[in-house]
């Protein structure tokens, strides 16, 4: 494995010191789970961190595919982030109102897009204002910049790759949903869904990752969760949750270590779940 990447989440104190500097862009993630009763942007045109701009995971989506969120076509993600001002010189530092809950999978889109230079706000919005530090509710109108994408297909999964490593374990699968959830004993935030997990793969809920605070457990804690959860991180990994976000902070917290051999599993258990002839194990992993 190699050495731990302290660049890939940032404190409010670092944000602070640098909210006006011209090669920053601050970008609200925020998304909610159905029947949460709360919408993202509302929120945010509520009470954002000054700079802010909005990036909707449900509209830079792909509109074509039956399942929420999937990742969009490359043409598709360039075009938005042009239009939020983010060029390729830009560091981009994300967040979102929960804390550290869909902050990461736009870390992750990014990365998949070839942008390298993104950071996940540690934390998150709730520390940013426990800490008394300014909000704002005016939306930015930024100036359209130039932004290269392409996407690295390694870094995603699809339901036949993910298929293929679970009948030939090939690559470890781990589920950030909650425990109850992943052993079949919870419904499904989505309805249609069956109850379980794709059979081999491990659970570590991704709260299992977090400070009471929301904050990022440190890289030495992070790697005793995934061992304790049956993980070796000395083999390839793919992440999965409900819907592919929050399969986003066990890769954000896997790059941290310094673990590179891992891809996430965009379609997650809304698609393995959806689909009756794809087999489903249910209860404690073996």
């Amino acid at each position: 494995m190699a050495t731990s990447d302290p660049t890939l989440l940032v404190s409010t104190d670092w944000l602070a010191e640098r909210l006006t500097a011209p090669d920053i862009r601050i970008l609200d993630a925020s998304l909610y789970l159905p029947g949460d009763g709360r919408d993202g942007r509302t929120e945010y045109l509520k009470a954002h961190i000054p700079g802010a701009r909005f990036f909707d995971i449900d509209e830079i989506a792909d509109s074509h595919s039956p399942l929420p969120h999937m990742l969009p076509p490359v043409e598709k993600f360039v075009s938005r982030v042009r239009r939020m001002g983010i060029g390729d010189g830009h560091r981009v530092i994300v967040y979102d109102q929960q804390g550290l809950f869909s902050a990461a999978r736009v870390w992750w889109t990014f990365r998949v897009f070839g942008h390298q230079d993104v950071a996940v706000l540690d934390g998150g919005l709730p520390k940013w204002i426990a800490e008394g530090r300014p909000i704002e509710e005016d939306e930015p109108d930024p100036r359209e910049r130039h932004f290269t994408g392409r996407r690295n297909a390694s870094m995603v999964r699809d339901v036949t790759q993910i298929a293929g490593a679970a009948k030939l374990r090939g690559e470890q699968i781990v589920d950030a949903r909650a425990a109850a959830r992943f052993r079949g004993e919870a419904p499904e935030p989505r309805e249609g869904l069956r109850s379980g997990h794709i059979p081999g793969s491990r659970s570590l809920p991704y709260t299992d990752l977090l400070n009471a605070d929301g904050t990022m457990k440190d890289p030495e804690a992070t790697r005793a969760a995934f061992e304790a959860a049956g993980v070796d991180l000395g083999k390839p990994i793919v992440t999965s949750c409900g819907s592919g976000v929050t399969a986003a902070v066990l890769t954000l917290a896997l790059h941290r270590m310094g673990h590179t051999r891992n891809a996430l599993y965009d379609g997650s258990w809304v698609e393995w779940g959806a689909y009756p002839d794809l087999a489903v194990e249910t209860g404690d992993p073996a």
